[in-house]
């Protein structure tokens, strides 16, 4: 037996190698690619999703909007134009669940720092209360880039109506809430072509890092 092994080590050694080589390449040909699902209001549980809108199925995008950011400045769609981005629903007084969110963002802001193809979008759910310099005030407290990071205040109506038919961030049972008070833990991962791609508990550090990892994902995508 010696001799055979002797006699043919190199042949045995090439076909090992070449073995593993094939069995690493068809396992990895064998897993399912990952792949972030585009999000319309049919595709979200209808206990989320505003009753005006569970119907639509597909070609749904975030809807243009014009508030304004921490610095007095007027934002845009035009400013996340070609960007990926994370937007949430929030207000500065909050002491339930905003002080976990904020905290989470600054570490979603962490990891999107040096990734000029992603911003993040924070909409006050307190326009009245949450002005400019209120606003300018809490990105310091909580160490917010102005160059990633817009906190929007804004006309309430339009704050309101675009998280609940654009976000999908809250659900309306009728037409008398449309305009109550929008508190959600919802992060909403949005692509360059302004279409939703995930959802994610911004309350949970899981979700987190699960956002953070499809935000590397979908930056390598497009």
């Amino acid at each position: 037996m010696l001799p055979f092994l002797k006699k043919y080590k190199f042949f045995l050694l090439t076909m090992f190698v070449f073995s593993v080589v094939f069995l690493t390449i068809s396992y990895q040909l064998l897993q399912p690619k990952k792949m972030l699902p585009i999000m319309n209001p049919a595709d979200v549980n209808p206990e989320l999703v505003d009753t005006t809108v569970q119907h639509i199925s597909k070609y749904h995008t975030i809807s243009d909007f014009s508030f304004t950011n921490q610095n007095g400045k007027i934002i845009t769609q035009k400013d996340y134009e070609g960007k990926i981005y994370v937007a949430d629903f929030f207000f500065t007084t909050c002491q339930s669940i905003c002080p976990i969110m904020t905290k989470n963002m600054v570490d979603v802001q962490k990891a999107i720092r040096n990734n000029p193809k992603v911003m993040l979008l924070s909409h006050s759910v307190l326009p009245d209360q949450d002005s400019v310099p209120v606003l300018k005030k809490y990105a310091l407290e909580k160490g917010v880039i102005d160059a990633k990071w817009n906190l929007v205040t804004g006309d309430k109506k339009a704050i309101y109506w675009i998280a609940r038919k654009s976000y999908l961030a809250v659900k309306t049972a009728s037409a008398t809430e449309m305009y109550d008070m929008v508190h959600t833990e919802n992060f909403i991962l949005v692509d360059t072509k302004k279409r939703i791609r995930g959802f994610y508990d911004g309350t949970k550090i899981q979700d987190v890092k699960r956002l953070i990892e499809d935000i590397d994902f979908l930056s390598k995508e497009e």
